[in-house]
């Protein structure tokens, strides 16, 4: 019997997540199934039964009525999420080994480039000042994770290893080894009270919509050693209201932000991010992950689920992730 065809639907992949390289690790892990890269023509849209995808346009997978899977090629499903004329199918995301490993790097990568004070560091090197200032233990600075789903569970476990205090905040209750844990609008206060470095690692839902905000920022420790708040965004860029974020560096209320994701990608070119003195930026790249790895993610989930087993990471479209 033949098997259902495999659609790929990519837009804005580049380099590494170019379609054509899609293409060909699909074929690669589906060796025994038709792989699709659209547009395309001589196929039917019946024979289509799973779509990968990043970044469809609203309406592209309307057209398949035998659709029986949606597999998200990145972790956020907002862009799906807005689309009305989505299919009635399982909706998987992305949740592989390599994707938790890289995003863990980025965030150890840039707490401890604020709590190292690598900025003063790197500046004193561009003038050749020798002039070391006290540098803190990781215990003295406590870090609030935003999101304990299995990237912010794993990026607390990784910081509470190395010694900084470690707190986070969901919507539901969650349970991690050495780790404070907050839930609910209720405990939002006592979790910002105590975070001096905020990590946000959060879905983009209609609840999450720019909740990084200046009456968040004002609510952050604004006693420990750093001196004022660090933020770090590496969720989506539409959880972040950006205005607040250069008026809360320019007055004071943030003292540094690394953000790896906008309003807007690209950035634009005139964008005050760009040049703001206390601002590290990344474009979108904190957890690019091997495509490899995806591709037989999605294999693997196809073979289980036409053997009668269950999907992997299928998500609540009530909740959005």
């Amino acid at each position: 019997m033949t098997k259902g065809a495999l659609a790929l639907l990519i837009h804005g992949g580049t380099d590494n997540w170019s379609p054509d390289r899609w293409k060909g690790r699909f074929d690669a892990v589906c060796r025994d199934r038709r792989v699709i890269l659209l547009p395309a023509t001589g196929f039917e849209p019946a024979e289509i039964h799973y779509a990968a995808v990043w970044k469809p346009v609203p309406g592209e997978l309307a057209s398949f009525p035998n659709l029986k899977v949606i597999f998200n090629l990145g972790a956020g499903v907002d862009a799906l999420m807005v689309d009305r004329t989505l299919p009635d199918a399982p909706l998987v995301r992305v949740a592989v080994d390599d994707l938790t490993s890289r995003m863990t790097e980025y965030v150890v990568l840039h707490v401890l480039m604020h709590h190292r004070q690598e900025h003063y560091l790197r500046d004193s090197q561009r003038v050749k000042r020798w002039a070391p200032k006290f540098q803190w233990p990781a215990s003295a600075i406590s870090v609030g994770i935003m999101g304990l789903g299995t990237l912010g569970t794993d990026a607390a476990r990784v910081l509470r290893r190395i010694g900084f205090q470690v707190l986070g905040w969901s919507r539901t209750p969650r349970q991690v080894d050495g780790v404070a844990c907050f839930h609910g609008r209720e405990q939002i206060e006592p979790f910002l009270a105590r975070t001096d470095m905020l990590v946000c690692l959060l879905p983009l839902t209609p609840d999450t919509r720019g909740v990084l905000n200046r009456a968040v920022f004002e609510r952050l420790n604004r006693t420990s050693a750093l001196g004022a708040p660090v933020l770090i965004n590496a969720g989506r860029g539409g959880l972040q209201n950006e205005a607040d974020i250069l008026a809360c560096l320019d007055d004071g209320t943030l003292g540094a932000v690394s953000l790896d994701v906008f309003m807007q990608e690209p950035l634009p070119p005139d964008s005050p991010f760009w040049t703001h003195p206390n601002v590290v930026l990344t474009p979108h790249n904190a957890a690019d992950t091997d495509p490899d790895a995806i591709s037989r993610y999605v294999a693997a989930q196809i073979a289980r689920f036409e053997a009668g087993g269950a999907l992997d990471n299928v998500v609540d479209r009530m909740r959005g992730y």
